[in-house]
């Protein structure tokens, strides 16, 4: 049974990464704890830090393809993520789990703040990181870089929701490529948490097969209903952001039950 909840919850996933582009990979810490009933909060963060980057890793062969990835920014704000994801899971793994949770839950509130946030398509398409623009660029992308790492480290998701507007804050590209681009730093940051919690032994393998397995088969009927709901998917997403603050808040509400 347990199994067959991970492959629903890897369903529900990838479904909502194809249909809106984003935002699935939030619901799988609670989906595998609440859902499939993962005992350890920290079990549920490396188990879901895999399935994450896997995603993350499909998305970006499509999304390079079409040409929509600023590969030296998107490098550069990768390689600081890294050295924050590190410290980030690290700190993580340190932490009480109930307590990790209800902090996890606060976080999900914010990011459904951001996705009711009226986010602008416009931007600089020609912009690149060069040694003349370096001055001005790097120590953004430095900056965004290491700070949306280690929130994504510490608590175990892809952070493609803080990582796009960190993107387009630090060189002010469109959206698109600021989408694009971004899924370097999630799959990167997803791999680092991920290869930090294993080393202690807190990943479920076999649910990461279930769940990835899940998450394929959801992100192609994902897919699939966006091209064919195209002119809903503004709406899709705001009804996906109250899914999100809905389940943030509910975990809350338990989390401060449990250590009151």
């Amino acid at each position: 049974m347990q199994d067959l909840l991970a492959t629903f919850s890897g369903i529900l996933v990838g479904f909502v990464l194809g249909l809106i582009g984003g935002g699935g990979s939030v619901l799988a810490v609670p989906l595998l704890v609440y859902l499939v009933g993962v005992s350890s909060p920290h079990v549920a963060i490396g188990t879901s830090a895999v399935a994450v980057a896997v995603s993350a890793l499909a998305n970006l062969i499509g999304h390079a393809k079409a040409g929509n990835v600023k590969w030296p920014c998107a490098l550069v704000f990768a390689a600081a993520g890294v050295a924050g994801a590190a410290i980030g899971s690290t700190l993580g793994k340190q932490f009480d789990g109930q307590k990790l949770l209800l902090l996890f839950g606060i976080l999900m509130i914010v990011i459904a703040a951001f996705m009711f946030w009226n986010r602008h398509s416009g931007g600089d398409v020609a912009v690149r990181l060069t040694r003349h623009s370096a001055p001005r660029l790097m120590p953004w992308l430095l900056a965004y870089g290491t700070g949306v790492g280690a929130l994504s480290g510490f608590f175990g998701i892809g952070g493609g929701f803080l990582v796009v507007p960190g993107i387009m804050a630090a060189t002010g590209m469109p959206m698109i490529y600021a989408i694009g681009s971004s899924l370097v730093s999630v799959f990167a940051f997803g791999i680092t948490t991920a290869i930090n919690y294993a080393i202690s032994g807190l990943i479920d393998w076999v649910l990461v097969a279930f769940f990835i397995g899940g998450g394929i088969a959801g992100g192609v009927v994902g897919r699939i209903a966006a091209q064919r709901l195209s002119t809903h998917r503004q709406a899709l997403a705001t009804a996906f952001a109250a899914i999100v603050a809905a389940v943030g808040f509910y975990i809350v509400w338990r989390g401060i039950g449990t250590i009151t």
